[in-house]
């Protein structure tokens, strides 16, 4: 893994950005500082900051080439441009062994500057131009036409013609075709920045311009001008465009640094529509120019007023142009945001999972390694619930600034959707993705500062890494089923995908399917543990636990198939299904043994039915079928599900004022259990089992500091207290003598079908020992 001693904010410069065209420059200047003392000599020393300088621009266009964060077309724009300066360099090359002082350009190293122009054309055939019509095509062919056909009869009548005599046809003809492949290059330039894709930086392709308008003054030169400029050109045209290509690639890697920035204006589009009419303009008054010399007046106004009527009309398509360009400069930048949208998080700045599964799926496609972390705030829905939703969109615009801030450089950080973010990795080395999911966890593990609050947003991450064949979706799902199981070993944590995971995915996702059918087929039944008065050692309720007899497993045990009805929202159907089995069964029980019955029975709520907001109603129409009044019922609610959020609050308290118990289940095991009698109306503690168990042995002396607190703590807040997971006849004596008075357990009774709890009811003598 590339380790983040490189890391850096967004935004930030990236490091070493700045050398290649600071370089590039340095070539430029060095050159004109040798040409201020040159004597006369060999022109070879000269040759040298060419060769300096596009090696610098080969270095810088590179780098970009190297991004995974770059989209492919831009790598493969960039890409061809550094093989372009190659071949610059190439020409340079062929400059220094093989020097030629004579006017023109040795094919030597016209060759290679003409393959270099070719390059940097294929690099331009990367970049999406969007759907067009045969119209545009024909168009765009019809400019670069123009273009070339003008500078073809420019530098035929006007330049060769203005040649030295000791101009060879050989030089002369390659300095031209150099030229004439300039002014195209130009041309495509022109539509490139044109188009509305905006993939290329503008600026930077502003900047680009100046490499083939400086080849275009140079091959002029060479040819007609006197052997001073010659000199001078040939010596700095190199260091020059090496100079432009260093500075728009250092330009596009620090717009790279901010992509969620909106693209510029395209204010060079001016420029490169009045290219094709100056060419017409230009191509005329040279027809003019040649036709006028051996023609009388009369014919000279014919052929004047021919050029006013080319002019006038020229003129008139650039106002018909400037107009164009007013109406579609609001229709671009509206499809410039759009873009923007379509690929980016609106509300942290971040990719959006579109952007992410695209460079993901990229990268996959060309067997790269790649690995995902996939990061859930744990809670979130707490902060939501209880703060508002404004505070919460800030928390997350805060942790996506963190992602962000700690995100190696050649990482890709991106929202996904609600409170899930997700890292692109550029590895798949299991020891490399586990430091990257370490360093996520200790960024959010510092509290973040929102408005007036500080909150501490935990986070769960699962960790994925792209092995053969895996498609984007396939390694992103595997991160989703190791973040779940990473919120299943206690949150706050991360864990690396296994292949066993996605089996046991595919498991539960069978084992759910099944729970819904059972529940159609009737397959579901209850079983009740009896609670037993301690003192009286009578049965004086019981709790209703549902049991699941498979017609092909068998017994499933309730920790099977209860995690999956949560996890697939079918707790809520079978919560219901219990609730009203369980209040029937005590209607049965009080009409069949009256006063001998017991007077309430227990029935286990999930957090999902609490937050159910017809579950009230639900609880009013089951005690009115069954004619129960609600003192009658008993809810038994954990710890981690009262503080689910408002929702469930308001629901524990309409229950309450009902008139329906509510009993704290596992009461001693969570963290707040103390401010939780405070914040919520509870009627019953229930001691969890982990205090009962070695509460004789005198070894674990916590243990029975919290049983016996628990004990005198609902004493003095007139709430009863039942003993949970009593198994021996030691720990029932010692619960009575703490204070206990209810308990329950294999020691007194195990679960037990209805008929068999209603014999306990009949008994006349106690159960339990006094």
């Amino acid at each position: 893994m590339t380790r983040y001693a490189g890391k850096r904010r967004r935004g930030a410069p990236r490091r070493g950005v700045l050398v290649a065209p600071a370089v590039a420059a340095a070539s430029v200047v060095a050159v004109a500082v040798w040409l201020t003392l040159h004597d006369g000599g060999s022109a070879r020393v000269g040759h040298l900051g060419g060769l300096v300088a596009t090696a610098a621009a080969a270095v810088a266009c590179y780098r970009i080439g190297s991004q995974i964060v770059v989209s492919r077309p831009l790598r493969g724009f960039w890409r061809r441009f550094s093989h372009a300066s190659v071949c610059l360099g190439m020409a340079c090359v062929a400059s220094l062994v093989v020097p030629d002082g004579k006017p023109g350009l040795s094919p030597y190293a016209a060759v290679p500057a003409l393959l270099a122009v070719v390059m940097a054309m294929i690099g331009f055939l990367h970049l999406p131009l969007g759907r067009r019509p045969l119209v545009s095509w024909l168009k765009l062919l019809l400019d670069g036409a123009t273009v070339g056909v003008a500078g073809v009869l420019i530098f035929v009548h006007v330049v060769l013609d203005s040649a030295t005599p000791d101009t060879s046809s050989v030089t002369g003809f390659s300095a031209a075709v150099v030229g004439i492949s300039g002014l195209l290059a130009v041309v495509v330039i022109g539509k490139a920045a044109l188009s509305p894709t905006g993939t290329v930086d503008p600026l930077s392709l502003r900047m680009l311009t100046v490499a083939p308008l400086a080849g275009v003054v140079t091959s002029v030169l060479l040819i007609g001008g006197s052997d001073t400029a010659r000199l001078a050109m040939s010596v700095l045209v190199m260091p020059v465009i090496g100079t432009a290509i260093s500075a728009a690639a250092a330009r596009q890697l620090r717009v790279l640094d901010r992509p969620a920035a909106a693209p510029a204006a395209r204010n060079v589009r001016s420029f490169f529509n009045v290219l094709p009419p100056f060419a017409v303009v230009t191509t005329a008054v040279l027809v003019g120019a040649v036709s006028v010399r051996d023609m009388s007046w009369h014919q000279r106004t014919v052929i004047i007023g021919a050029l006013l009527i080319a002019g006038i009309v020229v003129l008139r398509q650039l106002i018909g142009l400037r107009e164009n360009r007013r109406l579609l400069t609001g229709i671009q930048e509206q499809q410039a945001e759009l873009q923007r949208l379509a690929m980016h998080d609106s509300l942290t700045g971040l990719a959006n999972r579109s952007r992410f599964g695209a460079v993901l799926a990229e990268r996959l496609d060309a067997h790269q390694p790649s690995g995902v972390l996939l990061v859930d705030v744990d809670d979130f829905k707490t902060v939501n619930d209880t703060m508002g939703h404004a505070v919460g969109d800030q928390l997350l615009y805060e942790v996506a600034q963190r992602l962000r801030s700690h995100a190696v450089v050649t990482e890709l950080p991106a929202r996904l959707g609600a409170d899930e973010f997700a890292v692109l990795l550029e590895f798949d080395d299991p020891a490399a993705a586990d430091d990257a999911a370490e360093r996520v966890l200790a960024a959010l593990s510092v509290p973040f500062r929102v408005g007036e609050h500080h909150l501490l947003a935990r986070a769960s991450v699962g960790v994925a890494l792209a092995g053969p064949g895996d498609s984007a979706d396939e390694v992103v799902r595997n991160a989703d089923i190791a973040m779940y199981a990473a919120k299943a070993g206690g949150k706050a944590s991360w864990t690396r995908f296994e292949p066993r995971m996605r089996e046991e995915v595919v498991n539960h996702a069978r084992l759910g399917s099944e729970l819904h059918n059972a529940l159609i087929r009737h397959e579901l039944f209850l079983l009740y543990q009896p609670v037993f008065d301690l003192v009286t050692g009578r049965i004086s309720g019981v709790e209703a636990l549902v049991r699941w007899t498979h017609p092909t497993r068998g017994v499933v045990s309730p920790s099977h198939f209860i995690p999956v009805a949560e996890r697939s929202g079918l707790i809520v159907p079978l919560g219901a299904w219990v609730l009203r089995q369980a209040c029937g069964q005590l209607a049965a029980w009080q009409a069949e043994y009256g006063d001998a019955a017991i007077r309430a029975v227990n029935v286990n709520v999930a957090a999902r039915q609490l937050r159910d907001g017809a579950f009230v109603d639900q609880v009013v129409a089951v005690l009115s079928e069954t004619g129960l009044r609600p003192q009658n019922l008993v809810l038994e609610v954990t710890e981690s599900s009262v503080v689910e959020g408002r929702q469930v609050r308001e629901t524990l308290e309409s229950l309450h004022e009902l008139g329906v118990r509510l009993a704290l289940d596992d009461f001693g095991t969570g963290q707040s259990s103390l401010s939780l009698l405070r914040a919520f109306p509870v009627d019953v503690l229930k001691l969890d089992k982990s205090f009962v168990d070695g509460i004789c042995d005198g070894e674990d002396r916590g243990r029975l500091a919290v049983a016996a607190a628990v004990a005198q703590l609902a004493e003095y807040l007139q709430l009863s207290a039942v003993a949970e997971g009593i198994e021996s006849e030691a720990q029932l004596y010692r619960l009575r003598e703490m204070g206990y008075r209810l308990g329950q357990g294999f020691h007194l009774a195990r679960p037990l079908p209805a008929a068999e709890v209603g014999a306990l009811m009949a008994m006349v003598r106690p159960v339990v020992p006094a």
